[in-house]
């Protein structure tokens, strides 16, 4: 793969993630609109800084690489398809903050059926593949723990902003 395939690669990521941020900015906005509230504000820029670390460390560091599994590149389209499972399943309500709206049920259509976090897991396994794709190996490690350590704190924080949603789900 050349310099020029893995900058391609990494800027079609890099678009993704900036849609996917448009249309959360506005799920968000119609949601605290609604009377939603955000949980967890204080640990939502680490995301950013971390993720955005991570574009730059792939984009910096990547050289050209002779060859790129074609099952890695598979393994990755499905995790974008994943993803955008994930977004479709929720909908209006997908985001990437923590908005709670008191009185509405918890959806669990889609992967949501199965797993509580599927979006978590698509994010995770995509900031260790990559760089992995890319001969990056101490990237997909340090980057990957990163992210794992920032996401049990972000779990704990939207299991306490979903218990009450979840215990009224339980009591109909």
């Amino acid at each position: 793969m050349t310099l020029g395939r893995v900058y391609a690669l990494i800027g079609i990521l890099a678009v993704q993630r900036l849609a996917e941020l448009v249309y959360a900015r506005r799920n968000t906005a119609r949601l605290l609109a609604a009377g939603g509230t955000e949980i967890g504000r204080r640990h939502y820029p680490l995301f950013i800084l971390l993720h955005s670390a991570w574009f730059v460390a792939i984009a910096v560091l990547a050289a050209p690489t002779s060859s790129v599994p074609w099952i890695g590149l598979g393994v990755l389209l499905l995790l974008q398809m994943a993803r955008f499972w994930v977004i479709r399943s929720l909908g209006p309500y997908w985001t990437t903050r923590i908005i709670t709206t008191p009185g509405t049920p918890l959806r669990r259509r889609g992967p949501y059926r199965w797993v509580e976090h599927p979006n978590y897991l698509v994010v995770e396994a995509e900031i260790v593949l990559v760089p992995l794709l890319l001969d990056l190996p101490v990237v997909a490690i340090v980057f990957g723990l990163l992210n794992a350590a920032l996401l049990t704190w972000r779990i704990h924080v939207e299991g306490q902003a979903l218990a009450p949603r979840r215990a009224l789900a339980a009591s109909d």
